[in-house]
């Protein structure tokens, strides 16, 4: 939703585009075809809690151990790099992108992404990411805790069975079986209620039902709230 401006000076910030939403709900490939039309920078929150819950399982396989100093100190290995259009969180300076979405880091990530001081230090460097840039960010409390102010703001939800179709497409680069989608879709409804408390939707954010939608319809409604914002 477009939230209320109160003065010019206002308007002359650089916009933020707050995507928020479940888990495989699309907001990360949705933000980032957003922000390629807009020409704005995007920022990738779920990231950045991917890169500290794989720092972590490098110095500690047992996420059973693991507690909020842990995390946060295996964590300082983490960095944000910035290209023209997005940032890339990296280990100890390197690429890992396989290695964040891996099933190990997936089926761990809710656990670091409840510990307050780890969202603490997630919020801390998106924001500062996004300081003196038009961004579309997204993840969790993007238009809650971290840009609550933003002019722009999204929650994005979609049928589980959907969303769990998608995922496998994406994963298994073919269609999936009924079989697999089942056992996904279980997967993402407990992810869902793990994750219910860290994903809130803002009072004052368009709730965008992705479930009917192509990607391409979604990106236009995102971009047209945008473009009416910058007016």
């Amino acid at each position: 939703m477009i939230s209320p401006v109160s003065d010019t000076a206002e308007r002359r910030r650089p916009l933020v585009v707050a995507i928020d939403g479940p888990a495989a709900s699309g907001k990360s490939s949705t933000a980032k075809w957003v922000a390629r039309e807009l020409g704005f920078r995007h920022v990738d929150s779920g990231a950045l809690y991917r890169a500290a819950t794989a720092a972590t399982l490098r110095v500690q396989p047992d996420s059973a151990v693991w507690t909020e100093e842990m995390v946060l100190a295996a964590a300082a290995a983490v960095s944000l790099v910035p290209s023209d259009t997005t940032f890339h969180a990296r280990l100890a300076g390197q690429e890992a992108e396989e290695e964040l979405r891996g099933g190990a880091v997936t089926s761990r990530v809710s656990l670091v992404a409840k510990m307050p001081r780890v969202r603490a230090w997630v919020n801390d460097r998106v924001r500062a990411a996004a300081a003196g840039h038009a961004v579309v960010v997204d993840g969790r409390d993007m238009g809650t805790a971290v840009f609550p102010q933003a002019r722009v703001k999204i929650f994005l939800v979609a049928d589980p069975w959907e969303r769990a179709r998608r995922r496998l497409l994406q994963r298994l680069e073919r269609l999936p079986t009924e079989e697999e989608i089942a056992e996904e879709t279980d997967a993402l409804v407990q992810r869902d209620a793990k994750d219910e408390s860290q994903t809130q939707r803002a009072a004052d954010a368009v709730l965008v039902d992705t479930t009917f939608l192509t990607q391409e319809d979604q990106v236009a409604r995102i971009v047209a709230l945008a473009k009416t914002a910058m007016r």
